[in-house]
């Protein structure tokens, strides 16, 4: 039997929350995981933040040339190097091979998805090879570009009882089912903690809903929420996805709440449009990942309207807040390999796609090359 050898991956992912970068390391041949390493994040400041925030709003009418885009690629970039030696140096006996950088999403729109992050200074700052641009190759085949977590879920959920699901609840929420039959379908589900997150930072000058303490002193509006879930997008078939504003005119629906019942209402928009995806069978069990699992809430919320079991990842041994920057140190492994980073019941793409490129800045390509290709050798069983 012939197995493909195991990298050491650094997976880098700062979502559509803009709170910053995470940073984790895998040891995977980009089909089973043999080691989860240490994680971290490295918060952005409150300035680069509100520049991305500006960013994702003005994006349509963006030029990738524009100054101040640009420079905030160029410091967001920085943060994401300080993660990675932060990292290396929390993990001397995992020496990284490669790194996976996802970078910051600011637009995705059918047909169109955008992530900034100059990946030639990331590997010039880093001394390694960087694979990044994992959504671009799905998009011009056809597919949403979103979400890429699927295929990591389902080694994350091998020998779970199916049908099972991974619900992650970031700027977005998107889930993965593993069905009983062993199909893996995924989608976008709705807003994630993008909404409530604006909405408590106007209110209160705190950018999140800390263990969610506003929404649990409120009241849903539930005139309100009926109107937020009678959007069509909620009755579509899975595949599909969404951009962090989607549902940003939600917060006028909600404009004459009190900040608590506001919050309430959100959160509640949340849950239930998680529980009204379609979808060809109801998990025995869901795993909720991302910052949303720390929102009491949220959970509460969902305990209450999913059927099965909703429990934090951390009942499994996992790190709820590294899996998606995991995910991308396993898809830059997958991508190194040649295997496919979406399917067709994942991304809508009309066929399993590969995706990814590698970039390498202060190492010249030979060298990056020659490193590599003597890890991507058979070891013969």
């Amino acid at each position: 039997m012939s197995l493909l050898s195991p990298l050491t991956a650094i997976g880098l992912m700062s979502g559509t929350s803009l709170d910053g970068v995470d940073a984790a390391l895998i040891q995977t041949d980009g089909t089973r995981i043999f080691r989860h390493g240490p994680a971290l994040t490295v918060p952005y400041t409150a300035e680069l933040r509100a520049r991305l925030r500006r960013i994702l709003d003005e994006a349509p009418q963006l030029a990738s040339s524009d100054p101040a885009l640009l420079s905030a690629e160029h410091d967001l970039t920085k943060v994401h190097a300080i993660a990675v030696e932060k990292l290396r140096q929390m993990a001397p006996d995992m020496p990284a091979d490669l790194i996976g950088f996802h970078g910051q999403t600011i637009l995705h729109q059918p047909g169109r998805t955008w992530q900034i992050g100059n990946a030639i200074a990331l590997s010039s700052a880093t001394d390694l090879p960087v694979i990044h641009d994992f959504r671009s190759a799905d998009v011009h085949a056809g597919g949403e570009g979103a979400p890429l977590a699927p295929l990591y879920h389902a080694a994350l959920l091998h020998d779970q009882p199916r049908p099972v699901a991974i619900l992650n609840i970031g700027g977005v929420a998107n889930l993965t089912l593993l069905t009983s039959t062993g199909e893996i379908l995924a989608c976008d589900t709705g807003p994630g903690n993008a909404l409530l997150d604006d909405w408590t930072f106007r209110h209160t000058g705190i950018p999140y809903d800390k263990d969610g303490r506003l929404a649990r002193s409120g009241k849903v509006s539930a005139s309100i929420l009926k109107q937020l879930v009678a959007h069509p997008f909620f009755s579509k078939p899975a595949p599909k996805s969404l951009d962090r504003l989607s549902f940003h005119t939600a917060l006028q629906n909600i404009a004459a709440l009190s900040p608590a019942d506001g919050a309430a209402t959100l959160v509640a928009f949340t849950a239930e449009t998680i529980a009204r995806t379609p979808l060809p069978e109801q998990p025995q069990a869901w795993f909720v990942c991302g910052g949303g699992r720390h929102n009491s809430a949220i959970m509460e919320a969902l305990t209450q309207r999913l059927p099965g079991q909703v429990s934090p990842a951390e009942i499994l041994g996992w790190n709820g807040d590294a899996l998606e920057a995991e995910c991308f140190g396993f898809l830059a492994v997958r991508s190194l390999y040649g295997f496919p980073l979406s399917l067709p019941s994942t991304t809508g793409v009309p066929a399993p796609q590969q995706g990814g490129r590698l970039s390498c800045g202060g190492i010249t390509p030979w060298k990056a090359k020659a490193v590599l290709n003597t890890k991507l050798q058979y070891n013969i069983a």
